[in-house]
This record gives C-alpha cells, structure tokens and sequence, in this order.
C-alpha cells in the first residue's frame, strides 16, 4: 500500500485582516430598523450595497453575499469557513465571480449580518464589494510566478486595496471604480477597467526603476470601451498619486443622474482622452503638492517563505491516473521558478460546493509551497508553487471530490455570469448554459485540440457584459424574441474580441437562439478547420476574417452569418417544445426583470 510522508503544516495565516467586526453589528441594527420603517428603501439600499450584499433576483427578503479577495488571495481557514456559511445561511454552495470575489447566493436579510460577523473573524470583510466606491482590487493569479512579468505587482494590489477600503475619498462616487494589476499584456485585462496597470521596468542613469504602463478609462458593459494609456512610463512613487488624481477627476465630474452613463469611461468618452488626460495630469502634480508624506502606499515587499516537503510514495501497483496527460495540458502553467506549477482548477460556471471548498484547504496546504490559493480571472481557482514531482497525486485528489474537469485554461471552459439564476436584470440562463457548453465540449474532448486553445466563450444574461462576452473570441448575450405570442430565449453572438495585448472588442453578428447556440459554434469550428491556413489558430482565424485578410473561402462576417443563418430558423411551439424552454428551465420562456443594482 502506498505510504505518504510529508511535513506537518498548519495553513498559512494572511498577512492583512480586511475585517472590522463592529460592521456586522451596525448591519444588524440598520435592517431591524428598515423592517420597521424607519430607514428610507433608497437609503437602505445604499447601504446594504456598499457592505457587500446585492440584491437577488425578484425577491427583497434575500440577499448575494459578496466576499471580497483582494488580489484574490484565500487562505485555507477561510475556505473551511466559507464552506460553512454556505451550508448554514446559503445554497450549500459559493461561487467565484469575474472579479476574484466569492459570493454566497440566497442570503435572508437578517443573516447576512452573521456571515460578515463569522467572516470577521478569519479577516474577510464584505465591505465595499459592492456599491459605489472602489470595488475588489484585483491581480492577475500569475503574478510573481509569469515568466513574461518584470516584477511580481502583488504587493501593490495588496497595498491599494489596504489604502482604499474605508477611504473616505471613495465612499460616495458616482459608480463603482475598478482597479486591475496583471503580470503581463497577456495574462490581464489591463484595458478594460477604470484603472488597470502592468508592470515595467526602465533603465534611468544606469538604475533599475519600477513602474507601470497605466490605462485609464475601460471597461466593459452595455457600451463598452478600451482604456488609453496615461503615459509612457509612470514610477511606483506616482502610482498612489495617479490613482488619488484619477478618482478625484470622476468624483468630481462623473454623471450622477444617469445610471446607464455613469462609469468613468463614458465621462473620458464624452470629454475626449485627451483633455481628460491633461486634467489626470494636472490633477497629479496638485496631489504630490498638497499630501502629506505620510500617507503613502504599505508595499509590504517581504517574500513569501515557501514550505519545503517532501513525499516518499512507495509502489502500490497503481499507474498515473486515467486522464491525467490530459488534464496537465490543458489545466497546468509552468512557473518561472524551476519545477513548479500553477494549477488551474475548473469550476462550472464558478459553482463549487462546500464539501469542494473544504477539499482545497486541505489540498492548497498540502500541494501549494506557498500555502493558499488564489482565485482567478475566468472564474478558476490556482493553485501556486506546486512541485512537477506532485502533479499525478493532487490530480487524484481533485479526481476524488469532483474537481478534475480538464481544459480549465482553454476554450472548453467559458465564462458564465448568475444570469436569472439570481441576478434581476437577467434576460437567460447564461449560467447554465456555460455549463452546458463546458459539458458537451469536454466531452468531445475540444480541450485536446490546440487550435482552440488560445481561444474564449463568455456569457452574459443581458447587455451588461458581466460575463464579459464583448472580450471573447465567441461572446454571447442574452435575450428574448418570439413567435407570434410565443416567446423563447436568444442570444446576440459577436466573434474577435480579445484582452491579451492587442485588446479589441467583438464584433456583433446574430442573433441565435439559445438551444441552437451549442450546434452553431459547432458548426463554426468546422468550417474554420476547412478553412484555417496551416499553423493557423482558431482565435487568429476569427481575427483575419473580421479584419478583412482572410485567405480562404469564409473572406467577411457576412460569409460567417451566412453559415449560421440556418441555425436561426425557428420552429413552432407544437414542433419542439424544449426550443422554447431556457436552458434550466421545464416550461416556456418569457422575459422578467427587476430593478438592477450593477447596470453599467
């Protein structure tokens, strides 16, 4: 039988505690007096907002949990403990969002004020997750581990979201605010929000100098833009004034009255880039001038101490695991640090349970040198500093508890926001049907094929793109058409777009609906392998017909709708009854919203 020894770990403890306890108490105080009256619907709702718990699909009584993970760093305490609160006041489950957050669905009211009160006191807060203020800073998963990265921009993450959480300079704005810090032009989205940086190095007078190309004013929604590039080059000493600069301009002049244009990218739109960057600017040398020395960024820059363990595994007659080549290839990233793995971890739609959570803690200090997960960008979990050495037994633990799906890091995993599984302004099932897709896609073993591996799907439930669908090589968004009286969900298909370097948004196609969604990219994968050139992706495929340059049959989008226009004929109720049923769903369709709180 075979034996395993390996040091003893206790799981690592964070190094900053997000946490103010009191707040679960005022939380408990506000909704008894807004169960009675005495605190304005409007008012409550703010304030519900800016601690982290958002409104659920057609029902007051129920809230969505947000946890915030800055720089998406979860420790495997607060795993175990997320996994509790997800049995006790959820749906026995969590989820992982875009943005690296957790969130726990189906909340009543009146314990959520427990949830925050419990996540204190493993140093998670949910303040501010939501609202208009400065939202989940995020960091790319591979930060510190990408062999293409000049530095690991970790530790700035961390220190923005240390000096902006309670801030009284972004309590109030008039729309939620972004920060993304990525590794590198590929692994990021440094584009497509408010303020997103990477990291570079210059050579000045002989020395090495940190600092950052910053983009200013993208970000993704029912009109969506890619942000501009602020300046060559700025140093980490201005990293903290640019960001203060930038928040104060949008405080300052962004549309409070209209929802539907108030983030700051309409407000650079609106403006023009060029005089909204003098203004940045301008903004900048006002702040160096008038802020106190002492308040500056705590860019803790202390390494973090790897274990060091060994295993022994003597023979038990049992080979590498069924599956496991596959899944290497298609879940697995090779650190810049000799020997090691980051380790993708594939969720359906974000979906994983508590018995699932509690596995990773136990599996991140066991299999991680640095002793916790980080969650990711495409709603994935990683694992960091795996051992080569490691990877057939960690792929047998996952195996073991339901989370060894393969292609994690390709196309067969695609992004899928709640949809009407919660979210009020949903129009379809967009959750589900990423894991339909993922199903059907895994099954026919897509994940193997590399020229689909570069490639995305993502999914949204309405234009609002918190599925992120305008930056897919395929992007989808929901909503609803009809037969006569009859009704029945459909999607808005755009093909091209991309966030690695050369950032673009997709361009529309057609409208297809929603159970036809799977044979029709189907189909469009085959007619790109008739048509690819030699060496050719399916990703630069999409690019060179969209651009015009193709050299093949398929030439324009007009030849790429004319393939799939036959997957839009629709037939009647008596005909097919499950084409008018979403996916999820057991009766026929039809389109209800609410009032939203995330609308871009």
């Amino acid at each position: 039988m075979s034996t395993i020894t390996k040091q003893t770990r206790e799981g690592r403890k964070p190094k900053v505690n997000w946490a103010r306890i009191e707040e679960a108490d005022h939380f408990a105080n506000n909704v008894k007096l807004y169960r009675q009256g005495k605190i304005d619907p409007d008012l409550f709702r703010r304030f519900r907002l800016q601690n982290g718990a958002y409104g659920t699909r057609m029902a007051d009584d129920y809230a969505m949990v947000r946890i915030k993970l800055p720089a998406g760093e979860i420790y495997p305490h607060q795993l175990e403990r997320i996994a509790t609160l997800s049995e006790q006041y959820s749906i026995g489950s969590a989820h992982v969002s875009t943005r690296q957050n957790m969130q726990l669905h189906w909340v009543i009211l009146e314990d959520v004020s427990e949830i925050m009160r419990s996540l204190a006191e493993v140093g998670l807060t949910s303040r501010e997750a939501c609202g208009n203020a400065v939202r989940n800073v995020m960091c790319s998963p591979l930060a510190g581990v990408c062999a293409a990265e000049e530095f690991d921009v970790t530790p700035y993450a961390i220190a923005t979201a240390k000096f902006f959480l309670r801030n009284p300079l972004n309590q109030s704005l008039p729309r939620k605010f972004k920060f993304n810090f990525t590794c590198c032009e590929k692994h990021g989205m440094a584009r497509m929000v408010d303020v997103g940086l990477i990291p570079q190095i210059q050579t000045i007078n002989g020395e090495k100098r940190r600092g950052f190309k910053i983009f200013l004013g993208g970000g993704l929604g029912n009109r969506s833009f890619v942000g501009h590039q602020l300046e060559d080059w700025t140093p980490e000493e201005d990293l903290l004034p640019t960001s203060i600069a930038t928040i104060r301009i949008f405080d300052r002049l962004g549309d409070r009255k209209h929802m539907e244009r108030n983030r700051m990218r309409y407000l650079v739109d609106a403006m023009g880039w060029e005089e909204f960057k003098t203004l940045v600017l301008k903004e900048r040398a006002i702040v160096r001038m008038t802020q106190s020395p002492i308040v500056k960024l705590s860019v803790d820059q202390t390494a973090t101490k790897m274990d060091s363990h060994v295993r022994i595994m003597g023979s038990d007659g049992k080979s590498i695991p069924d599956g496991f080549s596959r899944w290497r290839k298609g879940n697995t990233f090779a650190q810049k640090q000799s020997g090691y793995y980051s380790v993708s971890i594939t969720l359906e739609a974000g979906d994983v349970t508590a018995s699932q959570l509690r596995a990773l803690a136990d599996i991140s200090k066991e299999f991680s040198a640095e002793g916790y997960a980080r969650t990711g960008f495409v709603q994935d979990i990683y694992l960091r500093h795996v051992s080569e050495s490691d990877l057939p037994l960690l792929y047998s633990r996952l195996l073991e508890v339901g989370l060894a799906n393969p292609g994690s890091l390709t196309m067969v995993h695609p992004i899928g926001c709640s949809g009407t599984t919660s979210c009020n302004l949903a129009l379809t099932n967009s959750h589900r049907l990423a894991k339909e897709i993922q199903r059907k896609f895994i099954e026919l073993k897509l994940d193997e094929d590399a020229d689909l591996r570069e490639s995305s799907i993502k999914i949204s439930g309405c234009p609002n793109s918190c599925g992120q669908h305008q930056i897919a090589t395929l992007g989808f968004f929901g909503g609803g058409s009809r037969v006569g009286k009859d009704m029945y969900p459909v999607y808005q298909m755009s093909i091209g777009g991309r966030s690695d370097g050369e950032t673009m948004l997709g361009v529309n196609l057609l409208r297809l609906p929603a159970k036809r969604i799977i044979p029709a990219t189907l189909k469009l994968i085959e007619v790109f392998k008739a048509n690819k050139s030699q060496g050719q992706d399916f990703k630069d495929w999409i690019h060179q017909v969209i651009s015009g340059h193709a050299n093949s049959e398929v030439k324009s989008i007009a030849d790429i709708k004319k393939t799939l226009l036959p997957f839009t004929e629709t037939p009647s109720i008596e005909q097919d009854k499950d084409f008018y049923a979403d996916y999820g769903s057991d009766s026929s369709y039809h389109t209800r919203t609410g009032k939203g709180e995330c609308a871009a």
